[in-house]
């Protein structure tokens, strides 16, 4: 079965990035409140400076990674998107091969593929990022050059990290838990948007948001994990009309708390993006 093309890539991860800022999720930049002293116009215009390169099917996975941060900073001058970009570009790939599998097999070959360059780019990407919360490590921190490959790099933050832990896990996240559930909100919510804002509730009240744990320690995203699965009944089966403004409440309380679940809006996005990719490709989204 053929790939998807650059154009069409591009097309869908800038759509997945929209269908996420369209959404309200808690603690996140949305369109029903801004946060973190950020709009949803610096998202878009991010997503939209990084697309290409995400897409760039002559690019190794890492160079994705590394040209789609540098477009980001150059748009908008600041980290918005890294671990998007660190998601979606593995996806991307993948999506572009011409291969008989689904998408999940794509990955893992691609994934698999990963070697020392593609580590020294992401290295880079993520100096460039500087994201929250980094701190330093004793083996393969990224203020050095990487003597291992990728997957290896990422399988030592794996334990702290999840979007590390997706590069040694093959996504399990979007495949096992994400895909699924959002398949089954879409059809049980009034909307997509309701569906993607139900998607982020369950990441949230499922996994602690290791971004959160790196900013403010691992007993405040635990704390926050534990609310998320508090409001259930305001997000299961699906978020409704008459259900968002508890989930506003909830958002308000957040961001006056500074608290921005960033991994979980990064897993958003990486699980639009794969729906998005296999019905364009007219894949099972079942693992």
């Amino acid at each position: 079965m053929p790939g998807l093309t650059q154009k069409q890539v591009r097309a869908l991860f800038i759509a997945a990035c929209r269908a996420e800022l369209d959404a309200l999720k808690p603690g996140n930049v949305h369109v029903h409140a801004a946060g973190h002293g950020m709009e949803t116009e610096q998202f878009t215009a991010s997503a939209e400076a990084a697309a290409p390169w995400i897409a760039n099917a002559s690019l190794q996975v890492g160079e994705r990674i590394l040209r789609a941060v540098e477009a980001t900073f150059a748009t908008v001058g600041c980290n918005t998107n890294l671990g998007i970009v660190l998601l979606c570009a593995p996806l991307a790939a993948a999506a572009e091969k011409a291969d008989p599998g689904g998408l999940h097999d794509r990955l893992k070959h691609v994934l698999a593929a990963l070697d020392d360059a593609d580590a020294a780019a992401v290295f880079a990407a993520i100096r460039r990022a500087k994201p929250g919360g980094l701190g330093s490590v004793p083996d393969q921190d990224v203020a050095t050059a990487p003597t291992v490959g990728l997957r290896e790099a990422m399988a030592l933050a794996a334990d702290r990290d999840r979007i590390a832990q997706a590069y040694v896990t093959d996504f399990a996240e979007v495949f096992d838990f994400g895909l699924p559930r959002f398949e089954l909100m879409c059809r049980q919510a009034a909307d997509r948007s309701l569906a993607v804002t139900s998607l982020h509730m369950a990441y949230l009240g499922a996994f602690a948001d290791s971004h959160i744990a790196r900013k403010f320690g691992a007993a405040v995203a635990e704390e926050v994990r534990a609310a998320a699965q508090g409001l259930k009944s305001q997000w299961q089966p699906a978020a409704r009309v008459d259900t968002l403004k508890a989930l506003l409440h909830f958002d308000s309380e957040l961001k006056a708390r500074r608290i921005n679940p960033g991994a979980t809006a990064d897993f958003v996005v990486a699980t639009l993006f794969a729906a998005d990719i296999c019905d364009r490709l007219g894949l099972s989204k079942r693992v």
